[in-house]
């Protein structure tokens, strides 16, 4: 059991297949890394909004999108935003995570059961880390195509990344705390970042995508 979380912690720190996805990223599809969507946190989406809008179910990311790192419980601010969400989508939202989930580093599913137990939402079990694999998983889950489906995560060398070539609606948050987040992770972001606010400031978008034409919808000014 120590050894599985030993490497669980390890593989949060060094993502090779994200490393290697992101060299692609750098050198050909650059569109992957820019979400539709940047908001502060979740309690800053429009949930009314994006169920007019036709989608179906939202995927979210944990660690530092709905929960503190390593952390097995929402983050508290976040309560009256996601049980929102979960009012509105019912048993169409899940999480889709690098920790929990990964069979490579929670084999017997026993983060994954605590954290159901917390969240009272479905933790996806999935073979590959973001940006890394097909969608097979999640849409099995859902029983409907990725592109009626949101992905939100905090990342966007892997949730964004993963989320916009899988044909998801892709909404980059920020993280909720570096307190206990690795030091190497801390200096990605920074990488990942000023990559983002260059290219953006170039004029790079993401991938159109079918249900929000326009790349708009409305994010609140104060958060639910």
């Amino acid at each position: 059991m120590w050894w599985t979380d030993l490497r669980a912690a390890l593989g949060q720190r060094f993502n090779v297949q994200g490393i290697a996805s992101s060299l692609l990223v750098f050198t050909k599809d650059r569109n992957l890394m820019i979400p539709h969507i940047s908001v502060p946190d979740i309690r800053y989406i429009d949930w009314d909004e994006v169920k007019r809008r036709g989608f179906e179910g939202v995927v979210f990311d944990k660690d530092n999108t709905i929960t503190a790192p390593y952390s097995l419980g929402l983050w508290p601010p976040l309560e009256s935003s996601f049980q929102h969400c979960k009012s509105l989508f019912g048993n169409n939202i899940a999480i889709f995570s690098n920790s929990a989930g990964l069979l490579e580093y929670d084999p017997d599913g026993r983060s994954s059961l605590v954290l159901e137990g917390t969240i009272g939402i479905k933790v996806i079990r999935h073979k590959l880390k973001k940006p890394a694999g097909t969608a097979e998983e999640i849409v099995q889950h859902f029983g409907c195509d990725s592109s009626k489906l949101i992905m939100v995560g905090d990342r966007p060398f892997t949730d964004i990344v993963y989320g916009n070539r899988n044909g998801f609606l892709t909404i980059l948050t920020e993280p909720l705390s570096l307190a206990r987040e690795p030091l190497v992770v801390q200096q990605l972001r920074v990488i990942e970042r000023a990559l983002l606010k260059r290219w953006s400031a170039k004029g790079l978008k993401p991938k159109t995508h079918n249900l929000l034409p326009d790349n708009m919808l409305s994010v609140k000014d104060k958060p639910l």
